[in-house]
């Protein structure tokens, strides 16, 4: 097994799966990050849905720059994409971002669950552009 930088991206609703998921991964020998703010939002979950406060934090911050440079030094990034607001496979804004660096970057893009058809939700379409590696949950297919 050849270990790996990987950083974990995807919504702050899913922080706790976030450090769920990046110690089974150190497990497999992979070195790990997660987005910055993620064992706050988990000690805090109201944090998750407070606009206002997130973003005079994450200006004040850098918090996406901050993200980017982690995307940057690692060799591949892993989209937890769960269900939310009932869209399957579902990957917000900022995760969406992180994908287009990580693919600018020539990085290895996973996705932890398959994605909506396009004709559904409108971001698939890039998504699907990038022809990322889906592992349908199965962490012993990221190499």
């Amino acid at each position: 097994l050849i270990s790996m930088k990987i950083m974990i991206v995807g919504s702050m609703a899913f922080s706790s799966e976030m450090l769920e998921t990046k110690k089974k991964l150190e497990e497999k020998g992979h070195s790990v990050l997660v987005p910055l703010d993620t064992e706050k939002i988990v000690n805090d979950s109201t944090l998750v849905n407070d606009m206002d406060a997130d973003l005079k934090h994450c200006i004040e911050t850098n918090m996406i720059k901050k993200c980017f440079d982690l995307v940057a030094e690692s060799d591949a990034i892993l989209v937890l994409n769960h269900k939310k607001n009932n869209i399957p496979g579902y990957i917000g804004t900022s995760a969406l971002m992180e994908i287009g660096l990580a693919h600018f970057l020539e990085k290895k893009i996973f996705l932890l669950n398959k994605i909506p058809d396009y004709h559904e939700v409108r971001w698939a379409h890039e998504v699907h552009m990038i022809n990322p590696q889906v592992i349908n949950g199965e962490l012993g297919k990221i190499e």
